[in-house]
């Protein structure tokens, strides 16, 4: 009963611009998972609106990931249009052992950074779960922007711990965002698998 309250107070609490970034949010997810370049427009906007939005609700270490979004969605955008050869787009690959080390020094790096900041230099009540999820994330974003198929990994454990943390933020419409990204990652991975196994036999 108290969670379906809490939703109905959520509800209650929208905000235009919360569903406008949850709409352009989806939006990008479901192109990542068609392998369309569309997902770095529709995820510009969704990140903009975001850094507004976590900046109000304390969430300063998602405020800089959606920062990074940004750049990194500009990035990608840019990658994604390459040509490998006249007639073909950059393929899914996966990760060599120099990804996974530089996936795995961004992670550590970036949350013990973050959480320290947070914590010493800021007013945030949830600190290490804040800085947790947005260094998935970064890990993600980047994995997405080159098109390695381990980024719907990431997207799928920081989507899990999102969902509870946003709801516990206020933020009912956007934890349910998280939890319908978590369900497309799942998907978006076995997709992407699924292309991959295609491209190489």
């Amino acid at each position: 009963m108290d969670i379906l309250q809490g939703i109905f107070e959520g509800i209650k609490e929208l905000s235009i611009l919360e569903v406008l970034g949850v709409f352009f949010g989806l939006l990008s997810v479901i192109y990542a998972k068609r392998e369309s370049i569309l997902v770095f427009p529709t995820g510009i906007i969704s990140v903009l609106i975001y850094v507004y939005i976590c900046f109000n609700a304390r969430l300063y270490a998602d405020m800089s990931i959606n920062a990074y979004y940004f750049v990194m969605s500009v990035y990608g955008w840019y990658y994604w249009s390459r040509k490998d050869d006249a007639k073909h787009n950059t393929p899914i690959t996966t990760n060599t052992k120099k990804d996974w080390i530089w996936s795995i020094t961004i992670l550590l790096v970036s949350f013990v950074g973050l959480s320290q900041l947070l914590i010493h230099f800021t007013d945030s009540d949830v600190p290490i779960i804040d800085a947790l999820t947005t260094s998935i994330f970064f890990v993600g974003m980047q994995l997405m922007a080159r098109k390695k198929i381990e980024n719907w990994l990431a997207w799928i454990i920081g989507d899990f711990i999102s969902i509870p943390l946003y709801y516990y933020k206020g933020l009912v419409l956007t934890s349910f965002q998280f939890f319908v990204f978590f369900i497309i990652a799942i998907f978006g991975y076995l997709s992407w698998k699924k292309t991959l196994e295609l491209s190489t036999n």
